[in-house]
């Protein structure tokens, strides 16, 4: 009979959480090699046997000193350890700010950016502005496929190049879409990344809008804008409730949306609500 071959190895260029590639390691290695917690404690030059099970199950943390520890216990040098000591820094990073910096530098090496093209493509979508306003400018009736014409359009303006390039990755994620007779329309393609790096995906969106309202105040006439402010004293469950009305009002205007005519102008539409006091402590 023939053999199965071999599981393939996991690399770690295409994972963005260490703990998940640790996992996959040391069950393809135990599977093919016979591997043990204790083992791998002893390569990485660590006392406590079941070290790497607690990392993996998230009972521990890694220092800058085992990461590099346990990246050569795993067989991995140069780029490959350099990329595993960041995922480290990545996946226990404790704000947004320090998560969204890692992740820029993990994007830096060439041979992630290799191994997860359309998350790169996922991640441009959310940190440029202007590829959800050219993804909403394909609906109108006299959309162009035209770089030139899209830069122009949009305001305030972009380069052909940057239009050319939007272009690209909406197609490439499937959020537009060519007709039979060639031409480029909305399809109903959804935006998702993994769970890794949604949070930085969806924090980067929401600071290039909060941004591009701000330039707004000074920029757009009040007679094209609506920007104001509210500061409310809220009882034990206000904050709920102001959440779900807003959430209920969010999705009224997509329903209005789909109900517009004569389709002329992308506009954006930001919520915040946040707190400024503590809580009653009780």
């Amino acid at each position: 009979m023939p053999q199965p071959k071999p599981a393939r190895e996991p690399q770690v260029f295409e994972y963005l959480d260490y703990r998940a590639f640790l996992r996959d390691y040391y069950a393809a290695k135990k599977a093919s090699r016979g591997l043990s917690f204790r083992s791998f404690s002893r390569r990485a030059g660590l006392s406590s046997p079941n070290y790497l099970k607690l990392v993996i199950e998230g009972q521990r943390n890694l220092t800058p000193a085992t990461a590099a520890a346990f990246a050569k216990a795993a067989g991995l040098e140069g780029d490959a350890a350099r990329y595993f000591a960041e995922l480290v820094v990545f996946t226990q990073a404790k704000t947004s700010a320090e998560r969204n910096q890692s992740y820029a530098r993990i994007t830096g090496f060439r041979r992630y950016r290799e191994a997860r093209p359309l998350e790169l493509a996922h991640a441009a979508y959310h940190s440029t502005w202007y590829l959800p306003a050219i993804r909403e400018l394909a609906s109108r009736p006299d959309f162009r496929d035209d770089p030139e014409w899209i830069a122009e359009t949009l305001w305030p303006s972009i380069s052909v190049a940057d239009a050319q390039q939007g272009l690209r990755t909406l197609l490439q994620l499937g959020l537009l879409g060519r007709a039979p007779d060639g031409k480029i329309v909305q399809s109903e393609a959804v935006v998702s990344t993994g769970p890794e790096v949604a949070d930085v995906n969806v924090a980067n969106y929401h600071r290039m809008m909060m941004q591009r309202a701000s330039d707004a105040v000074d920029a757009v006439p009040p007679t094209d804008r609506d920007i104001s402010s509210l500061t409310l004293c809220l009882g034990p469950h206000g904050l709920r409730r102001l959440k779900e009305r807003i959430q209920r009002f969010r999705r009224e205007l997509l329903e209005l949306s789909t109900r517009e005519q004569g389709l002329e102008q992308v506009v954006q539409v930001n919520f915040q609500l946040f707190p400024l006091s503590k809580p009653v402590t009780r």
